[in-house]
Parts: C-alpha cells; structure tokens; sequence
C-alpha cells in the first residue's frame, strides 16, 4: 500500500485552512504552520476537523518532510523558509492551485492592479441574478478550497492577485480578465516591470480555443503584451476610445456590449458605479456575463443595482455640506488616480502609509486640478510632502484616523470632497486596509 502523501501547509488564514480541510477530505496527510497568532476562527475550525497545525512558529524538519506545500500568498520567495523549499526542490503551490484539480466548475478568473474586487463582485453579482449556481472566491469571498470541499458550484468567480498567480502552474480559467497592468508590488518582482507583467498574464496559461480572454485595449502595456504574445483563446477586448467587433466599446453615452453579433447597449449614466475606471469594470464583466450567454437585462439591471463593496469609493456621510468618501482599499497609485478622477468637487485628500515605491508625479495633474489640501496619514511622510508642496499650498501631518479627519474636515468648505485614498499599504498604523476604512468612517462619524 503506497504511503499517505503529506501536505504541509503555510498560514493559517482563510486560503491556508481552507486548503487545509481539502486536502484532509481527499486523504492527505495534512500539517498546517503558522509562523504568527491564529486568529480565533481559523483555530476552531482546525480544531474542529481535528487538523494537527503550530503557530508562533516553523517547524523546519516537519514542513521539509512534506511532499508539496501549499502557501498562504502573502509569504514572500525570500522568507527563510520557502528558500529551504525551494533548496530541497518540494513543490509550492498556491491553494487555488490545488482546489483547481478537484472541481470541474467553469472558472471566472479576474487579476488586474486595480480595480479587480469591484469587477470580481459584479460578475459575480450578474451571475447570481441570472440564477447559475456560482462561487465568490480568492481574494474575496470564502476560500475556494473550502468551498471546492463543501459545495458544488457550477461556475466560480475569483479574484487573483499575482501573488496567487505567482504559484500556480496547471490550473486554468475558462474566463481570463485582465483589466490593467500598472507597477504595483515592485519589491516582490526584483523591481522589474517585466516579471510583473509575466506575473499578471499568467492568468492566461492553459487555456486554448474554446475559453476567452477578456482584457482592456486602452490599457498600453496590455496592448503591447497582447500582441507580442500567443494567445489562442479567444479574445474579447474593452475600450472606451475606439470602437472594437467583438468586445465591448464605449460610443457617446452609451456602453456597447457586442458578443456573437447580438450587441447590448446602456447609457453610462444607468451604471451603479460611477467613474471612467468603472466604466471598464462594467464592460468586462457584462463581457465575461455575454460569454456565458446570460440574458442582455439581466446584465442592464445588475449594472444598474450593483452595491460597491466595503472601502473603495464608499459614501460614509455628507456632514455640514461636505462628502466623506472611503477609498482605504486604495493602496497603491492607479487605485488613487482613479480615485480623484472619480471625484467631480475640489478635494481634502487624506493620503499616506508605506510607501510601495510610488512614483507620485502620475497624480500631477490630477491634484493640481482637483485638490485643495492635503492630510498625510503616515508615520513617515517625507515622500508624499517632496512631492506635493510645491502644488498644494496646504499641507498637514496626522497620526490616527480620527485626527486626520478631525483636520480635513477643518480644511474643507460646503460642496467640498474628504477623500480618504492613501496610495499606500496600511500597516504602519493600522492592522489592513479593513482596520484603517473603518476607523475612518467611524471618526466621520463622531464629527
């Protein structure tokens, strides 16, 4: 009898302990290490399915006895352990990588440096409306190892980041979206634009003739990628600046959804999201909802009724004439330049954190045009006030959530924006992009 196959697994958060109860219920030998705390629930449920794990550390000859790992995303290639992996040649892999091999559902796969959670949700929004028995999964929604183990969806909707991407292998979409290429994430890439980009098309592998490729034409490095590389799913591609056959294309007011010859139109002005980012969001999901031949009102009412999601573009209040807007989930430039673009009032922009490598001279003109004065929400600042005194007359430094609001709010006048898009990670004074949003919206709130 051939001996029990072991799979150890690396963090113990929703994709590691989800992975985790799959990979027990198809008779691994499962062993779970997380090098931090445990969160509560996380632990009940290992608990519960009886799964052997440690946490505050690595057991080095326990994980290195295994014969595949599967790793949480957020654990860089350098960390000391995946090093020794990689030494002794045991296959990593992502938990997307291995759930994939255990369900036969169409997969929706949606990866892009902005604006991926959005058109993730409202894909997945369409679905649900037009009645498929569908999955939310990756970066949002239930881990999709568990749902793979505990459900049987015919269809799933996933968000992929490049860190998910970065370590799968055989895995394939039946729908690849790829929205956008811009730098983000630089230090986890060498600083090399390319390996990001290698990153990112990954979401195209495996596929062959009878899956599409759903991407932005107007986004340049795509474009370029798109014609250097051979693709032969079918492509299908969105632009709001020229007029394409078969994809979708903005024309006046109106959005065009063209697929197999039987165009879908809508006046932008129905669009629940506003925006000129989200007017791409929409197209590539009413593409990915067309592929799959859902019917064209069911799309137009779901683009219509969709609810954004927590932290990006969020409407907290409007306080003394003066809108407060939550955009925490905006971590990295793009998000935020989309962000302002968005925005039709002149702006208090609340802006800092840890800096990603930010080049910050792409939001020029849009601050120039739009922004009244500035808050930096950092512990280090230095970068974001090199780059914007000299455009921005008012500039002040806060040290918590609840000052800086309590000084945008001083700043700004009635008709005015707070902008909370900090273009930066979070966790030099916050847990997650989660714990800064909402403490944001509950000093709004105590104003």
């Amino acid at each position: 009898m051939a001996a029990q196959q072991k799979i150890a697994i690396l963090g113990a958060g929703e994709s590691g302990v989800g992975a985790a109860i799959l990979a027990q219920k198809k008779g691994f030998d499962v062993w779970v290490s997380d090098k931090g705390k445990i969160k509560e629930k996380y632990l009940t449920m290992l608990q519960n399915a009886k799964i052997p794990f440690e946490q505050g550390l690595h057991t080095e000859e326990k994980i290195l006895d295994a014969d595949e790992i599967i790793k949480s995303p957020g654990i860089p290639e350098e960390a000391p352990m995946i090093v020794k992996i990689r030494g002794k040649k045991i296959p990593i892999v992502s938990e997307i990588e291995f759930a994939g091999r255990y369900t036969n559902a169409k997969m929706i796969c949606i990866t892009g440096s902005n604006g991926k959670t959005t058109t993730t949700m409202l894909t997945y929004h369409i679905f649900k409306k037009a009645g498929l028995n569908v999955g939310l999964a990756g970066n949002v929604g239930k881990s999709f190892a568990l749902q793979v183990a505990t459900e049987n969806f015919d269809y799933y909707v996933i968000e992929l980041s490049s860190f998910q991407l970065d370590d799968m292998y055989k895995f394939k979409a039946d729908i690849a979206v790829l929205l956008n290429i811009t730098p983000d994430h630089m230090d986890r890439y060498d600083h090399e634009m390319e390996n990001y980009i290698n990153s990112k098309f990954k979401v195209i592998q495996n596929q062959t003739g009878v899956d599409a490729f759903i991407y932005c034409l107007d986004d340049e490095v795509t474009k370029t990628e798109v014609g250097k590389r051979n693709i032969p799913a079918k492509k299908y591609p969105f632009s709001v600046k020229e007029v394409v056959e078969e994809g979708a294309y903005k024309a006046g007011d109106e959005i065009i959804i063209n697929i197999n010859q039987k165009p879908l139109s809508m006046a932008v002005q129905r669009l629940s999201l506003f925006g000129t980012h989200n007017v791409y969001n929409s197209m590539a999901a009413a593409i990915a909802a067309r592929v799959v031949d859902i019917h064209k009102e069911t799309i137009r009412e779901s683009l219509a009724d969709f609810q954004n999601i927590e932290h990006r573009l969020e409407h907290v209040a409007t306080i003394h004439g003066v809108e407060f807007i939550n955009d925490s989930k905006a971590t990295n430039i793009n998000s935020t330049w989309y962000a302002l673009e968005s925005v039709n009032t002149e702006i208090v922009w609340i802006v800092g954190g840890i800096d990603k490598g930010n080049d910050y001279t792409i939001l020029n003109d849009m601050v120039k045009q739009k922004v009244r004065a500035i808050v930096c929400l950092g512990k280090d600042n230095r970068k974001i006030l090199s780059a914007f005194s000299v455009l921005v007359p008012t500039i002040v430094e806060a040290s918590s959530a609840a000052e800086a609001v309590s000084k945008a709010a001083k700043l700004s006048k009635v008709g005015d924006t707070v902008l909370l898009s900090p273009a930066c990670a979070s966790f030099d004074l916050f847990q997650n992009y989660e714990d800064r949003g909402n403490q944001f919206k509950d000093a709004v709130r105590a104003l």
